[in-house]
């Protein structure tokens, strides 16, 4: 499966953005999707994640009420919305893809990555 987010860019903090990932390929609705993180200087670290039908959804701590994953299966297309917008959050944003589903996301755990898009949120 092909991957490709979009959506990313500046804002202030307190601010929104929505991220996209679309897919192609093999039957996006077989997969498990993820969205992951990297800042500068920093290791990947997992944001949020959905199960293919989308019953079942995991956060980080870190942006648990603030961030809500969800995808359409008609569009093959996961979001991340992205509310209350904090200087940390700035980093590049990678969607990722899987068979499976664990309840606490790796970036080991993700066979399938798109490339990442920018999100900057300026204080």
């Amino acid at each position: 499966v092909q991957l490709q987010a979009s959506g990313g860019g500046l804002v202030q903090t307190g601010g929104s953005l929505r991220l996209s990932c679309a897919a192609s390929g093999r039957t996006f609705s077989s997969f498990s999707m993820g969205w992951f993180r990297q800042a500068p200087g920093k290791e990947r670290e997992f944001v949020a994640a959905i199960s293919w039908s989308g019953g079942v959804t995991y956060y980080a701590d870190s942006v648990k009420g603030r961030f809500t994953i969800s995808r359409d299966n008609t569009k093959n297309t996961v979001y991340l919305q992205m509310n209350s917008l904090k200087p940390e959050d700035t980093a590049v944003y990678y969607c990722a893809a899987d068979d499976h589903l664990y309840s606490d996301p790796r970036p080991a755990d993700f066979g399938y990555w798109g490339r990442g898009t920018l999100v900057t949120v300026s204080s």
